[in-house]
């Protein structure tokens, strides 16, 4: 162990990119093939660091963060990588599962109930000017914010941290 009383911990951050990406093979509802996911893939220089291997991009899924969100007892989070989606138009946030028409509750465990999923969308304007210059919410692009904020919303937990860029001191830390 670490010799930490569970309440010596005052504070745990999730870290999200702004967008998913999922490693090797197995269900991904919110996968993004052609175009857009390529563009994903080569502005957030997503390969393997070990293996080189393409990461499969995806939209950011709110039902798999907050299944790990409560997994994991989040107090709040730092999503990051904001700045991969400055040229979209339209910025697409998977907010819930449909199988068979019907909505579930939550993240399945079920591997091949997650294989059957259709995801439900909501659709945000995209910001198309870059965010790295930014460090303070207020200086953000009200539609990047509209984002943070559905995060918020449907997570449930608050973002704390918006990563703007690939430097360290590229973040807007909010209290």
């Amino acid at each position: 162990g670490t010799g930490l009383g569970p309440r010596d911990i005052s504070r745990i951050v999730g870290i999200a990119k702004a967008y998913t990406t999922r490693v090797g093979s197995g269900p991904f509802p919110s996968e993004l093939l052609g175009e857009l996911g390529d563009k994903i893939v080569d502005i957030g220089r997503e390969f393997g660091t070990v293996t080189g291997r393409r990461r499969r991009p995806g939209w950011l899924d709110l039902v798999m963060l907050r299944h790990a969100a409560r997994l994991n007892s989040l107090t709040e989070i730092a999503l990051t990588k904001l700045d991969i989606l400055d040229t979209f138009k339209v910025v697409r946030v998977c907010v819930g599962y449909e199988v068979n028409g019907k909505e579930l509750a939550g993240y399945p465990d079920d591997s091949q109930l997650l294989a059957q999923v259709q995801p439900k969308y909501v659709d945000l304007p995209g910001w198309n000017k870059s965010v790295s210059a930014v460090r303070n919410y207020s200086d953000l692009p009200p539609q990047a914010k509209a984002l943070v904020e559905l995060v918020e919303q449907h997570v449930g937990v608050p973002v704390t941290i918006i990563g703007v860029g690939p430097e360290r001191n590229e973040c807007v830390v909010r209290k």
